[in-house]
């Protein structure tokens, strides 16, 4: 298949990277030490997005590895993802969502992934028994929904999709199954060019139990004919479509990008969900990482330009604590509520810490 080629084409050495973008002796070195801890792969799809001419462009920054991989400040799992492990590949930190890690492959490696412990590199967080997950499923009530995630569950043949979906709609109390996925952003052909995948999602998006991808688009200029095409796929294929951004130093952060990103989703039928704030990860923190009082900013100028649906999303901290909703900043504090909570006893609770203008998560708060 066509995907499937165009994902074993991407891009993935520095000699290949060589092609696009002219490196000094000094960059590449500093690249092949970033690559020896991180591998590279980017799309062919998602390279083609990239203005080699624009030493700023956003697609760029995202996909294309940098010297500041080598800053080591942060932390690789900064939600506890570990801790909420019950089995390998299978997370349950909030009572009635469980997580499936199906993989550690993309079609492209984000630079600025929370997952950057794990995604192209050997690891034991991933599933290895499907059959072992559905059981632990099967057996705890409380849970209603699934996320399958990963990596990007997307990258794996259809025919393990179709076990996946097949042992999970025999369990009675799910109510949806979601999958996280950024395929429609760095490779759409995935959906465009496998009838067999629609035709699976179809006959599995139920009226009284849906199938829902959860996307991600941090930048305009990853929404193309192609991406579109996709998403008119998945809709007439009863598939419903949310998505999460992250906001991002140097790609999204500003008014006038986010404003205009969450309003072409609405307009191409895509709900907004969530805006990430940027998990202080390891290798990613002190380049991605926007500061909350900024952030907040930039959210509340954006919102302006925005319609109602354009702004139904939160903006929010993905902690180990729970997701944390960022409500407002007054008088040098900030407030803040548990949107989520892994201990449900501070669902709901809203509480305040003083601001300052270098913090960037909960733990910098006084």
């Amino acid at each position: 298949m066509g995907w499937q080629k165009e994902l074993r084409n991407s891009v993935s050495t520095i000699e290949e990277l060589k092609e696009y973008v002219k490196l000094s002796a000094k960059e590449e070195t500093e690249l092949r030490h970033v690559l020896k801890v991180h591998p590279m792969r980017v799309s062919p799809y998602y390279l083609s997005l990239i203005d080699w001419n624009n030493s700023n462009d956003p697609i760029k920054k995202m996909a294309i590895p940098s010297k500041e991989e080598l800053d080591v400040n942060g932390l690789y799992d900064t939600s506890g993802e570990r801790e909420n492990t019950k089995i390998k590949g299978v997370q349950h930190k909030y009572s009635r969502t469980v997580l499936l890690l199906s993989t550690n492959n993309c079609a492209t490696y984000c630079r600025y992934c929370f997952r950057k412990r794990l995604i192209g590199l050997p690891t034991e967080e991933i599933l290895h028994r499907f059959n072992s997950a559905a059981k632990y499923i099967q057996n705890h009530k409380e849970i209603n929904n699934i996320l399958i995630s990963g990596g990007d569950p997307l990258t794996l043949p259809t025919k393990t999709i179709e076990k996946f979906l097949t042992q999970l709609s025999q369990i009675k109390h799910l109510d949806f199954i979601r999958f996280g996925t950024k395929i429609l952003a760095a490779l759409p052909s995935r959906i465009t060019e496998d009838k067999n995948l629609l035709r699976l999602l179809e006959s599995n998006s139920h009226t009284d139990r849906r199938i829902f991808f959860v996307t991600q688009f941090n930048h305009p200029n990853e929404i193309t004919d192609k991406t579109l095409a996709a998403v008119d796929l998945l809709l007439k294929h009863k598939v419903i479509i949310s998505n999460q951004t992250v906001l991002l130093k140097g790609v999204n952060d500003d008014y006038e990008t986010m404003a205009a990103l969450q309003n072409k989703l609405v307009s191409i039928g895509i709900n907004p969900y969530y805006i990430f704030q940027c998990r202080p990860v390891k290798r990613v923190k002190n380049n991605f990482q926007v500061p909350l009082y900024k952030g907040y900013e930039i959210i509340e100028a954006a919102k302006k330009e925005m319609s109602g649906h354009g702004k139904r999303f939160r903006y929010v901290m993905s902690h180990n604590t729970g997701k944390i909703e960022i409500l407002g900043i007054m008088d040098n504090y900030i407030y803040l509520k548990y949107h989520q909570a892994r201990n449900e006893k501070d669902l709901g609770k809203i509480f305040k810490k003083k601001i300052n203008q270098t913090a960037g998560w909960l733990e910098d708060l006084e």
